[in-house]
């Protein structure tokens, strides 16, 4: 019969005693996410030195815990296993330590580097032409540059626009979705997502939101347009748009 088995997660930055509580809670949540089998994972103490966070497992899911931790370390982990483990890296970065997760005969199972893994590249801020999409919520200011907030989703873009534009847009507010051009500023940060940090709008248009029946039934009335003899129009715009499918 299996046994149970214990897992010792080390904190160099911190003695039992200077280790806040609340910051303990943050990484034993953590912690708990990436063990999983919440029923069966058990926090059984604090050791002395540098914070060792021992944990017990169930004899029952120590079988699933060891190849879900060994599926971190290969890094074929599932994602919300992952996600835990880039959790407690940066938290270990934030904190300036490192960290390591040992099984009870000492083996170390998972090294999390912290803050001593290698910064990814920042790049920009750049400027660049772009092409954004939303409906029109919000424009207006007593500023020479006037605010404009488009939804998109659960996105909203907050960008800028002349006077005289914002007029021009004033008449879509909540209306059908719109297309604008313009000049934007980006930039990426450490951990590669894009941030928009400005974006002047120079033109827009508004998009056709009829069904794809409709829009496909007015290109096959026009005379000598082809599309009379596409069996798949849908196929055939996503070709267009660059995104037809591999063989």
């Amino acid at each position: 019969m299996t046994q149970a088995c214990e897992y010792r997660f080390t904190i160099s930055a911190f003695t039992p005693d200077t280790l806040p509580m609340s910051r303990l809670a943050a990484y034993m949540g953590d912690l708990a996410r990436l063990f999983g089998h919440a029923e069966r994972v058990h926090f059984a103490g604090l050791e002395a030195g540098s914070t060792c966070v021992v944990q017990r497992v169930d004899p029952e899911a120590a079988p699933e815990v060891e190849r879900r931790l060994l599926a971190v370390a290969e890094n074929k982990a599932p994602q919300d296993a992952a996600t835990a483990f880039k959790a407690l890296n940066q938290r270990l970065a934030d904190d300036r330590a490192t960290g390591s997760l040992c099984e009870g005969g000492g083996a170390e199972v998972i090294r999390f580097p912290g803050c001593d893994q290698a910064l990814p590249l920042r790049f920009g801020p750049f400027n660049q032409p772009g092409v954004l999409d939303g409906v029109l919520i919000r424009v207006g200011g007593q500023d020479e540059t006037v605010p404009v907030h488009l939804q998109d989703g659960d996105t909203t873009h907050i960008c800028n626009a002349t006077r005289d534009m914002a007029k021009r847009l004033a008449a879509h507010l909540y209306g059908d979705t719109l297309r604008v051009q313009g000049n934007g500023r980006w930039e990426r940060d450490a951990n590669g997502q894009w941030e928009m940090k400005r974006f002047n709008i120079t033109e827009f248009e508004q998009l056709d939101e009829a069904p794809l029946s409709e829009i496909v039934g007015r290109l096959r009335s026009v005379k000598g347009s082809g599309w009379q003899d596409i069996d798949e129009p849908s196929a055939e715009l996503r070709r267009l748009r660059g995104h037809e499918e591999t063989p």
